[in-house]
């Protein structure tokens, strides 16, 4: 279970099975305990289609950590813009999860690498990513790699 083992690379199509459990996970862990107006079963509904199509569009990244054949992570991309409102290409990360016993040992570390390589390559100027405000580790790590809030999104129950 050593990061050395882990391999990071872009998702093929064996490993969709593997994207959706983490993506699963991601969603019963963060936005399941976090915001009651998300749907936590999309991933198992719609994620395997979502996540195939992305595989197949140069403007979305799909990437996971692979130890030895194992799904321990994955990290999702996109690219926007430029815009006349916003005149810069942006890549959006737009998720990104890790199994807790791979966490603290480089995996998420090397997926943002391998995000923001991709972003420069696609020419995008700026990267964003969202956080809930409450959780503070995945806030933390995503200041640790460059990211700075920019914005506040408040919400409220109608």
């Amino acid at each position: 279970m050593s990061e050395i083992g882990v391999v990071v690379r872009p998702a093929q199509a064996q490993d969709l099975d593997g994207v959706v459990a983490c993506s699963a996970a991601l969603f019963a862990e963060d936005a399941g305990t976090r915001d009651p107006s998300l749907n936590i079963a999309w991933p198992r509904e719609h994620g395997a289609a979502r996540f195939a199509a992305a595989m197949d569009d140069p403007a979305r990244l799909v990437m996971v950590a692979d130890d030895g054949g194992r799904i321990v992570g994955h990290l999702t991309g996109s690219l926007s813009g430029p815009t006349p409102m916003r005149p810069v290409a942006v890549a959006t990360l737009g998720s990104m999860y890790v199994q807790p016993p791979y966490r603290g040992r480089g995996v998420g570390s090397r997926l943002v690498a391998e995000f923001r390589s991709w972003a420069r390559e696609h020419g995008a100027q700026y990267a964003g990513v969202t956080a809930y405000a409450g959780n503070e580790g995945a806030v933390r790590f995503y200041l640790r790699h460059g990211f700075a809030a920019r914005s506040t999104v408040l919400e409220t129950a109608l």
